[in-house]
C-alpha cells in the first residue's frame, strides 16, 4: 500500500498539484485502499471498479455528493495514473443549494463587536476583498503594495496568481498594523508561523455569536457576500469573476441567483389592486 501511496504522491509532485490537493488525494485513496484490503490477504486483487464502486457507495451514506465527487476524482486518477486502469464514475448529481447571505448591516455588526485588531482586519478582508481563508493565512507583508493599494495573491486556487484590491476604507488600520508587525507573515501566529484555517474559523465564528448574527457564519460566507454585494452594486460579472479568481464565468454566474436584489425589485401584480 505504501509504495503505490509514494507512487500517487511522486505522480501528483510532477503534475504541480498543489499542496492541498496532494494531501486529500492521498487521503482519499489510502481509505478507499484500506476498505479494499479488509481481511484479504491479496490486496491488488481486490482494487477494481466494483470495490471502488462499493466503497463510495458505503461512504455516500454520510458525506454529501461534493465530498463523495472530491473522492471519486481521486480514485480515478489512481486508477488511470499510477494503476493504468480506465474506470468509469459518473459524478453525483449536486445539491444546488443557496448560501444565505449576510447582509451589509450584519457585517458591519460583526466588525464593530471585534475589539481584536488584528482580527478585525482579518474579516475587513475576507469581505472587503474577497479572499479564501487559505489566501489570506498565506500572504506576507510584501504581497500588499500599499502605493498601488493592490493586494498580490500568489498561486491561490489552481495555482493562480491574482491581484485584488485594498478596500480604500482599510488601508490606513493596514498600514499601520504592518508597521507594528515584526515577522514576514502577514497573520502570524502567537506561537511562530502562521494562522491555521481553524483559528480564522474561530475569529469569525466568536465575532458573529458577538454580534448576534443568528445565520451559521463561516469564512467562506464573507466572500460570497462579497461577490453578492458587488454584484447588486452594478459591478460587471467579468471583473467579480477576475476579483474572485474563478477560472470559468459558470462559477461566478451563481451569485446571479444568490442576489435576490431583482426579486426585492419586483412589484406584484397583488399591489396594484
Amino acid at each position: 500500500m505504501q509504495e503505490m501511496l509514494k507512487k500517487l504522491e511522486r505522480e501528483l509532485e510532477i503534475r504541480n498539484y498543489s499542496k492541498e490537493s496532494i494531501k486529500n488525494y492521498l487521503f482519499y485513496v489510502k481509505r478507499y485502499l484500506e476498505f479494499c484490503k479488509g481481511e484479504a490477504l491479496n490486496l491488488i486483487a481486490n482494487i477494481n471498479e466494483d470495490s471502488a464502486k462499493d466503497y463510495l457507495q458505503n461512504r455516500k451514506k454520510n458525506r454529501g455528493p461534493s465530498t463523495i465527487s472530491s473522492e471519486m476524482s481521486a480514485i480515478k486518477f489512481f486508477f488511470n495514473n499510477i494503476l493504468h486502469k480506465e474506470i468509469n464514475f459518473v459524478h453525483p448529481k449536486r445539491n444546488k443549494k443557496i448560501p444565505l447571505i449576510l447582509t451589509k448591516e450584519e457585517i458591519k455588526s460583526m466588525i464593530n463587536s471585534t475589539r481584536n485588531i488584528k482580527h478585525q482586519i482579518i474579516l475587513k478582508m475576507l469581505y472587503g476583498c474577497g479572499l479564501r481563508v487559505s489566501e489570506l493565512i498565506s500572504l506576507n507583508k510584501k504581497d500588499v503594495n500599499f502605493e498601488e493599494e493592490l493586494i498580490h495573491i500568489k498561486l491561490a486556487k489552481g495555482r493562480k496568481d491574482r491581484f485584488v484590491k485594498i478596500p480604500s476604507s482599510l488601508i490606513s488600520d493596514l498600514k499601520n498594523y504592518c508597521e507594528l508587525l515584526n515577522d514576514e507573515v502577514l497573520f502570524p501566529s502567537n506561537r511562530g508561523g502562521k494562522l491555521t484555517i481553524e483559528t480564522i474559523q474561530e475569529v469569525v465564528k466568536q465575532s458573529a455569536n458577538r454580534s448576534g448574527v443568528k445565520k451559521r457564519v463561516y469564512p467562506h460566507l464573507l466572500r460570497h457576500s462579497f461577490a453578492t454585494h458587488l454584484l447588486e452594486q452594478g459591478t460587471d460579472l467579468r471583473i467579480i469573476q477576475k476579483l474572485l479568481g474563478h477560472s470559468d464565468i459558470k462559477t461566478t454566474q451563481i451569485y446571479t441567483q444568490i442576489s435576490q436584489q431583482s426579486i426585492k425589485n419586483v412589484r406584484s401584480p397583488l399591489d396594484n389592486l
